[in-house]
Formats: structure tokens, sequence, C-alpha cells
């Protein structure tokens, strides 16, 4: 770990970096639940990078960070977990934005298939960081108990694991003991546990003593037992097992009971749409996979696949609401159309924007276009309006009904659309503190706004110089103001 600290103050200048803390092995906690961390054992350690205000991109670190660091610690497995509070949430409890969930019977064949994955999957542009979560050869030490000869003794199975766990993990848990100080009343936890310095070795483990039932351990532990196989009530481990070498399961995750393989990964360079269809047809491509087995991509790509269908569903209600709602207040199924027309112009110009400043189509991208869309709408029903009221007060065609709405309406469009569009320019340049998050909202507005706002103007005025041909009816609502009013005018001259 000293080493990676080193080569990492090598990569970011002094002057960048604030702190480098270090997690190595399981952290001591009472419920790992509560410790967001993916380390299994003494064999995983963390670095916490801390960069000062001002400093170059976070970005072209990771890169160089990923790019150098293997060079040095070869056969060693490097990644980078979500830092930010944002990014864990979105993640949903995941280490990775991107995580393909491998549901199998046969956990084995599922490391398998998760293998050839993980290697697919490594070729794949803007993916890194790709790497199975799990460890099914944990190396462990198995212990052998000789249940015949334990007996003869007066020991069961049950109780020389609660010694063994009472001497490696302490009594925390199987018989928790708490001291009140009275001179500050506070509650110390009280343990017994075996001194790491005397568990040093295998000879060590099997010299621990094993109480008998019904009598206290009071001796202390040597690091070689006695020529006697007994003293005190108590038997040493080693005469009652044997102990050897075995591996077993590190990590084990479940997913609605079944047990799961993940193999996980990060997005770099590129959108996850993209590396979500490029993990898809990896996934079409594994070959003699069992009945039973079920893959599944979680992660980031899950929650986008569920935003932008939520979204576009939503984007198509409001068109098909607002629509309806013009038919009844126009008391038309055509001006509505006429109107609806400067819907294409607007999602036009989101996609142009975006291409053209390098933006992805996100959620934040997404709900300015739902606003652009908003104001274009109510633009061109500014236009379409006012035409129908030239047409209905002075008796002209539609030609020159939308001619003078366009002449008359040009200034409110452009007000409005120039104001929207001043308004989100430092959105759409990331200034200030978490610009980058919000960019592609005001990218979106600004581009939908300024296509829009043209078809608004010149495509509109001509759809609808084509399509009204018959002249407009004054609108019933309007008629009967128009009556009242001249009541009341009759009413006032009386």
């Amino acid at each position: 770990m000293l080493a990676a600290e080193q080569k990492i103050r090598g990569i970011i200048p002094a002057s960048e970096l604030a702190a480098l803390n270090d997690n190595i092995g399981i952290p001591i906690s009472y419920n790992l639940a509560f410790v967001p961390t993916d380390n299994l054992g003494p064999q995983d350690a963390e670095i916490l990078i801390s960069l000062k205000p001002g400093h170059r991109s976070t970005e072209e670190y990771m890169q160089r960070i990923r790019q150098e660091l293997p060079k040095d610690f070869p056969g060693c497995t490097l990644y980078f977990q979500p830092a930010d509070i944002v990014s864990q949430v979105l993640n949903f409890g995941l280490s990775a934005p991107i995580d393909v969930q491998i549901e199998s019977m046969d956990l084995d064949k599922g490391y398998e298939v998760g293998r050839q994955l993980a290697a697919a999957m490594r070729h794949i542009p803007g993916l890194v960081d790709v790497r199975i979560a799990q460890i099914l050869d944990y190396p462990t030490l198995k212990l052998d108990v000789d249940r015949d000869e334990a007996a003869r003794v007066g020991l069961t199975q049950s109780t020389v694991a609660n010694n063994l766990l009472t001497t490696l993990a302490s009594s925390t848990l199987v018989n928790p003991s708490f001291w009140l100080n009275p001179k500050n009343n506070v509650n110390y936890l009280v343990v017994v546990q075996t001194p790491l310095d005397r568990m040093e070795s295998t000879g060590d483990l099997l010299a621990t003593p094993i109480t008998t039932a019904g009598q206290p351990i009071h001796q202390s532990i040597d690091r070689t037992p006695t020529d006697s196989a007994t003293t005190s009530g108590s038997v040493y481990l080693g005469t009652v097992s044997q102990l050897g070498p075995g591996r077993t399961f590190g990590s084990v995750n479940h997913a609605t009971i079944q047990r799961v393989i993940n193999v996980q990964g990060s997005a770099v360079g590129r959108d996850l749409g993209a590396i979500g269809s490029d993990i898809r047809k990896a996934i079409a491509g594994l070959k003699n996979l069992p009945p039973t087995m079920r893959i599944t991509l979680r992660g980031q790509i899950e929650s986008m696949t569920s935003s932008f269908t939520s979204l576009a569903g939503g984007l198509v209600l409001a068109i098909v609401l607002v629509y309806l709602l013009m038919v009844v207040l126009f008391q038309s199924w055509l001006d509505p159309l006429i109107i609806m027309v400067a819907v294409p112009g607007a999602l036009v110009g989101v996609l142009w924007m975006l291409a053209f400043s390098g933006t992805t189509l996100n959620v934040e991208s997404f709900m300015g276009t739902i606003m652009a869309v908003g104001i274009a709408v109510s633009n061109s029903i500014l236009l379409v309006n006012f035409a129908n009221d030239i047409r209905v007060e002075q008796n002209v065609d539609a030609l020159r009904g939308a001619l003078e709405a366009g002449k008359t309406r040009l200034r409110p469009v452009l007000m409005t659309a120039l104001a929207m569009i001043i308004g989100m320019l430092p959105m759409a340049f990331a200034l200030g503190e978490g610009g980058e998050q919000n960019a592609p909202l005001g990218r979106a507005v600004i581009g939908g706004l300024l296509m829009a706002t043209v078809v608004t103007l010149f495509v509109v005025p001509l759809v609808y110089s084509i399509l009204r041909k018959a002249p407009p009816s004054a609108h019933r609502l309007d008629e009967q103001f128009s009556k009242e009013s001249e009541g009341a005018s009759a009413g006032a001259r009386g």
C-alpha cells in the first residue's frame, strides 16, 4: 500500500492532493451492512484520495492511475468505486454503475459463464474496471473434529465451535458483557479474545485449550502444549481434531434467495446506452447456457432504461393531452394540429445541439426537451390564435392572416425564446459548482428553442396557409362574451 501511495503521489501533484487514507482488510465493525466496502479479507485494500479545490480533471487522474499502477503491481486488480452519494444512490447500493447479474443453480457454472462474459466485456470500448465481485476459492483452514475422541473427554462439536469463536473473534457476540464506569457513566464492552501476537501459526491454533462442559477457562494460553493432553478441565484443540488447508466461498451474493455472480464495470468516455447495447450483444453471444440460468443487466443502465421509458412515455402523454386540451379550447381538430408542427422542430433542435456539443441524451437533457416543447407550443399558440382572430375580424384569406400573425407576433415570440435562451446560457456552459451535471438540460432547451422559434415563425404560418382554407368561426365563448358585453353596453346607455 505504501508503494501504491508513492505511485499515486507521483501522478497527482502535491499542490492538488489533500489526503490519502488506506483501509486494509475488513473494517472493524459490529455490522458490516453499514460499512460501504468491497474488502473481503487482508488481501484487499482501499485508497481514499481527497483532492484540493482548483484541481485538474478528476477523470484525467483516474485514467492515469488505471494505466500506470497495473504496470508496477502485476497480478493485482484495480478499480474505482463510486465516490459521491449521488452515484451511490443511482447504483442502488452496488459498487459499480454497470452490473451484470448471473443467476444459476450451479454457482460454479455461473462463475465460469461470468469469466467468459468478463473477458468479452473487456473488449467493449468505454467499459473499464471489469471484474467479478465474488471470490469462490478463498484459502481457508479446515478443522475436522474427531467426534468419538471429543466425546470421550466430554466435548461436543458445538462446544469446540463456541470455544474457537470466542478465541478468534472474541466473546462480543456469544456472551456480551459491559462494565459501567462510575466516574463518567459510560458503558464499556468487555471481551475475551486471544491476543493476535499469540495466534500466528497453525501450531498456535492447535494449542488452543478447549474447555469441557461445566469447566471454566482459567489457565493461560501457551504457544506449545505441555506433555499432558488435558489441563484443568480443558483439552488442546489438536488432541481432538485435525487441521488442513482448504478453499471456501469468500463472498456469496443472493437475489430473491437465488445465489448470483456479479460482473461489474464502469463507463468512461462513452454513454451508458451504447455500452449497454454492446453488453447485451456480448450476453447474446454466450453459448451453451443452462436453461435455468438467467442473466440480468442492472446498475445505472437499469435505472436509465426505466427513467427513459418513463420520460418518453411522459413526453408522448404530455403532447397528446396538450393536443386534446387545445381541441376543446379551439373547438377544432385542425388548429391544434397546425400548432403541434412546432414540436418536431423542437425535437430536431435538441438532437442537433446535443450532437454538436457532444452531450448524451440523459435524464437532464430529456427534462430540457420537455421544457423546450412546452415553450414551442406556447409560441405557436400565440401565432395561430392571432391568425384566426385576424381572419374573423377582417375577413381575409389564410395566407394574409398568417402573414399578419407572423408580423404582429414576431416580437413576443422572439422575446419569449431569447429570454429563455439567455437564461440557460450559464447552465449550458457548465458554470458554477456542479454545472456539469445540469449542463445537458440547458443545452437541450437552447437547441430546442432555436429550431422551434424558426419553425414557429416560418413553417407554422406556411402550414396554416395551406391547411386552413375555410375561414374560422368565432369561438362560442367569444360569441357569448360579445353578446353579454353588448347587452351590458345597451343597459348602460338605457
